[in-house]
């Protein structure tokens, strides 16, 4: 969805009424879903489970074998052997990290090539209201890993060692922390049956749907939560208040998918603006840390202080050198790829020495925090034994912002809740952002055809092509200045950012918007001309190509899901009958039948 400017912005910028353009970040509602309520479709056994979760595995340590998946519920659930052998290496922390106890972290990969689910249209349905950071991830499944290692005598290798991991399509990861946290110490006591009662829980749940309060009970414990959609405004959380009704309600979780960034940051903050930068130019990127919760964590931490753009590169959480993908990341024969990883093996400080942006990130004391100021050259970093910091030749685009670090300094110094320190880290980045996209927002929506300009019998008028130079032009009235205060060269910034993995990825989905908002209008355009007068001048081989065509487009707008105006489709399938009737009875049989699959 396009972000929403400042009302001084607003009058800054406001077009002359004749010239008035139809902008989907104007049109399209901001305040909540289209009014119509679409039934729920048909849900057989699992696929509520399958709404959520694709699988859960149980990995365990082999002395022969080393890693392998013991379990995978429900047993229908289908994973590749490449699958298989990914969540193997995975679930794992590597041999140094020394985790002992539990230790949860998540990783990201690969989903295998040609094989498709078969709720595949069913999950969309939920996908259509989310914010585009928590869309399910397409060709990519998260793990979420709840490990134990324990002493255990008994054992040939002295220790116990298992993780419970859920497979998912959904970036949920404080919710599904949240699930593992109940599921898998029980399940560490209770083995497959207490798996099994789990998973038939889930089975009962609601479906995922964004924008409703739900409830979830599993293993006697009730959970409550709030899935965001698209239309809440950026920034803002509509928290989930505990009710009276609520006696049974154990866990109230505020969100879903935030990571707490200040305490992801807090080894390197003095660079969050760089980091920031880099982030959203879709710099290749690896976060060395000592254990899989810091490096899976600080990725997320990552890949979200761009929102709500969307990281549109791949990024893996957690890496290792089992992974399939390792040769291709690591090779030297070609420039790194637009990728962010988070790494613990001490192998990768070597084999990826040549990477351009390394940030080191470790357990560090107050005190320390004054000698990671500068940002270190690349040569310096050895091991992963290297002192905390970003090594980086890279030279930033905008002037440090000191009020920010400032801000959270003093708020250390005085002991500020953590919660605090990272709503106010939260909000800088977001405002950041908007400041960065709104001039995009304001050029794009311009490309729109004026609506006048939209006819009910000619094709809908197509968008303006994009025109970097054009848009550049914009920006000394209309730029980032409008609403921040930092100084630096934003031109150069937007100058890379245009050629970067995630301007791409906006653009697509903006211009998409913008088309379906096109046809939108053509549709209404339509249904206000009276079809009845028009098709008098027809023959009746010209009145049955319209009744096809206006089929066509009543099927292409459900299934599209396009933002008319309600009543607009039922008027319209009104009309197709009207005309339909005015035609001989065989022909009116033949145009009734549905169209075949």
């Amino acid at each position: 969805m396009a972000f929403q400017g400042s009302e001084e912005v607003e009058e800054q910028l406001e077009e002359p009424e004749e010239t008035l353009r139809v902008s989907p970040a104007e049109e399209m509602p901001v305040d909540g879903p289209p009014a119509a309520d679409e039934p729920e479709p048909l849900l057989l056994p699992w696929d509520r489970f399958s709404a959520w979760i694709h699988c859960i595995c149980v990995v365990g340590f082999d002395l022969e074998l080393g890693q392998a998946v013991e379990v995978i519920y429900p047993h229908h659930s289908k994973l590749s052997e490449k699958e298989k052998t990914s969540i193997c290496y995975l679930s794992f922390p590597d041999s140094n990290s020394g985790c002992l106890g539990d230790t949860q972290f998540c990783f990201r990969f690969r989903q295998a090539v040609g094989r498709k689910s078969s709720l595949g249209c069913f999950l969309d349905h939920f996908d259509r209201d989310a914010p585009v950071c928590l869309k399910r991830d397409q060709g990519y499944y998260y793990g979420y890993v709840y490990f134990r290692q324990v002493r255990d005598k008994a054992l040939k290798r002295g220790y116990f060692q298992k993780s419970l991991v859920l497979i998912s399509k959904l970036p949920y990861v404080t919710f599904f922390h949240s699930l593992l946290k109940l599921i898998a110490p029980e399940y560490f006591e209770k083995q497959e049956p207490c798996l099994e009662a789990a998973c038939n829980d889930i089975d009962r749940w609601p479906t995922p749907s964004p924008g409703k309060i739900l409830t979830l009970p599993v293993m006697g414990v009730v959970m409550k939560l709030r899935i965001p959609t698209c239309y809440d405004k950026p920034g803002t959380s509509q928290l989930v208040q505990s009710a009276q009704s609520d006696s049974l309600v154990s866990i109230v979780l505020p969100t879903v998918h935030e990571v707490d960034l200040f305490r992801c940051f807090y080894p390197v903050f003095f660079h969050i603006q760089m980091l920031w930068e880099l982030v959203l130019l879709g710099e290749a990127l690896v976060v060395m840390a000592p254990s899989p919760a810091e490096s899976s964590d600080t990725v997320l931490a990552l890949v979200s202080c761009i929102s709500p753009l969307r990281y549109c590169s791949d990024f893996r959480p957690y890496f290792t050198i089992h992974d399939s993908e390792f040769k291709e990341y690591t090779t030297r024969t070609q420039a790194p790829p637009s990728v962010i990883l988070g790494v613990t093996n001490p192998f990768f400080a070597k084999t990826l020495q040549h990477w351009p942006h390394i940030i080191r990130i470790g357990d560090m004391k107050q005190a320390e925090m004054a000698k990671q100021m500068k940002v270190k050259k690349l040569k310096n970093l050895k091991t992963l034994d290297s002192k905390p910091g970003v090594y980086s030749a890279y030279k930033p685009f905008l002037n440090k912002d000191e009020d920010i670090i400032k801000q959270l300094q003093k708020g250390v110094q005085q002991k500020r809740p953590s919660a605090a320190q990272n709503a106010i880290l939260r909000r800088y980045f977001l405002e950041l952002t908007q400041s960065f996209i709104i001039p995009l927002e304001r050029y794009v929506a311009s490309l729109m055809p004026l609506q006048k300009s939209i006819s009910p019998w000619k094709s809908p008028p197509q968008l303006r092509p994009f025109n970097q130079e054009e848009f550049m032009k914009t920006l000394e009235k209309a730029g980032p200045q409008l609403t921040s205060r930092l100084k630096g060269d934003w031109i150069g910034l937007y100058r890379q950012f245009l050629r970067s993995p995630n301007f791409d990825g906006w653009f697509r989905n903006r211009r998409k918007e913008m088309t379906q908002k096109l046809e939108a209008l053509h549709l209404e355009a339509l249904c206000e001309e009276d079809l009845q007068l028009r098709i008098q001048k027809h023959t009746e081989v010209e009145t049955v190509d319209l009744v096809l065509k206006l089929k066509e487009k009543l099927t292409q707008a459900e299934r599209d899901r396009l933002p008319v105006k309600p009543g607009t489709l039922a008027k319209l399938q009104a009309h197709i009958e009207t005309i339909i009737l005015t035609l001989p009875e065989d022909l009116q049989g033949i145009l009734h039948k549905p169209p075949s699959p």
